[in-house]
């Protein structure tokens, strides 16, 4: 499968279950490999991925919602609880602080660099998930659940939470995508 096939067979998976169609240890094996691949500024490996599965699922799901104090919707927090696992997306502001030291020049582009690449981290994994046939979605409930998280895993104060994809195995297929005008966004000349 080619990289638009494989782009354009990813969507937004919001019917998701635990029923993986996959071992445990090809997803943590395809977060690992992909996570080394994708490229970013300076190299500066900024990326950093937490894996949550089993029990830890169900638990970082509820604690999202105690987090919001009820302000978000059970049904829709129990939506991505009911996936086989999340993978929660950071970046390392030590790593980002030691390269705008190193090149001054340049240090107010690296903390948008380290989103960048980030970004470019999340679409990948998102589409090689798609290619197991797992079912994904990316969320962003950051800032506030960030200590909880932090606290949960015992995650390094310099991480910055970006993003959180719950995945598992697809329950129903999301409507069709209808086919836009791309015309307005790109442009090209000759």
């Amino acid at each position: 499968m080619g990289i638009q096939e494989s782009l354009a067979k990813r969507r937004t998976y919001y019917n998701i279950n635990k029923d993986l169609p996959v071992d445990e240890a090809k997803v943590i094996e395809l977060v690992e490999n992909t996570t080394e691949l994708v490229p970013d500024a300076f190299n500066m490996k900024s990326a950093r991925v937490i894996v949550v599965t089993q029990a830890k699922q169900d638990e970082l799901w509820d604690a999202i919602y105690d987090a919001f104090g009820g302000k978000v919707a059970r049904e829709k927090i129990d939506s991505f609880k009911a996936g086989y696992g999340t993978l929660l997306y950071f970046y390392d502001e030590d790593v980002v602080k030691a390269l705008q030291e190193k090149f001054p020049l340049y240090a107010p582009n690296f903390p948008i660099w380290a989103q960048q690449a980030n970004g470019m981290l999340q679409i990948s994994i998102w589409t090689a998930l798609r290619e197991l046939n797992v079912g994904a979605n990316l969320q962003h409930y950051n800032p506030v659940i960030d200590e909880t998280v932090k606290k949960m895993f015992n995650v390094p104060a310099s991480w910055k939470l970006i993003a959180q994809m719950p995945f598992g195995g697809i329950a129903a297929d999301p409507q069709p995508k209808d086919k836009e005008d791309i015309s307005q966004r790109v442009k090209v000349f000759r």
